[in-house]
């Protein structure tokens, strides 16, 4: 178990395999090119914590708090976070491939870019959000309730929205390659005309265009 103090300085170029920093005191922790593999932060504060340009390879931070904190260009690969409360937590250009949030809080959470391919986020609430651009290809979006968000420009090639809510959702310019949208409830959602294509051809229309 690693001791903290209540004000830690800051963590620069550290390195950790297997550690345990469950529930220490990491609030307002700065973190900068710091590397955890396999790290246990089960129910620790790192709220207002800050990592810069971190890797965390398979980590737990299950009940973990990390209210207003701010990740920039740090990598969460295969880490899980249910119960975890993210609220007004910050995402800037952090790759999450294969994370979890079961059940984890993301009230205001932000996501600014990224790669979140491979992410499971079933049945979290992240109405009116603006996703613009972030890779979510293969995520498992199930049960979301994603209304109003803004998706354009995303790669959500292979995503699953099955049962998600929709109504509002921008997808325009949007990648959906591998996803049947005959499944989706769509009624109000904002398609492009590549979608509407996409969408009547797995209907079993035959689209023709006059030359």
């Amino acid at each position: 178990m690693i001791e903290t103090s209540t004000q830690p300085d800051p963590w620069i170029d550290r390195e950790y395999l297997g550690e345990r920093f469950d529930s220490a005191d990491l609030y307002q922790v700065e973190m900068q090119h710091c590397r955890f593999v396999e790290c246990s932060f089960r129910g620790a504060d790192l709220d207002e914590a800050t990592t810069d340009a971190c890797f965390f390879d398979g980590c737990e931070f299950s009940g973990a708090r990390l209210n207003g904190s701010f990740h920039r260009g740090t990598a969460f690969v295969n880490c899980r976070f249910d119960l975890a409360n993210l609220t007004q937590t910050r995402f800037e250009s952090c790759k999450m491939t294969g994370s979890a949030f079961d059940k984890a809080r993301m009230l205001n959470t932000t996501l600014i870019g990224g790669d979140w391919s491979f992410v499971v986020l079933v049945g979290q609430d992240l109405r009116g959000r603006d996703l613009r651009g972030i890779r979510f290809s293969d995520a498992n979006l199930e049960e979301c309730n994603l209304e109003r968000a803004n998706f354009r420009d995303c790669d959500l090639t292979n995503v699953s929205l099955i049962r998600a809510k929709l109504r509002g959702a921008d997808f325009r310019g949007a990648k959906l390659d591998g996803v049947d949208l005959s499944l989706l409830n769509l009624r109000g959602a904002k398609l492009d005309i590549a979608h509407a294509v996409q969408l009547a051809r797995t209907l079993g229309a035959t689209v023709e265009f006059d030359s």
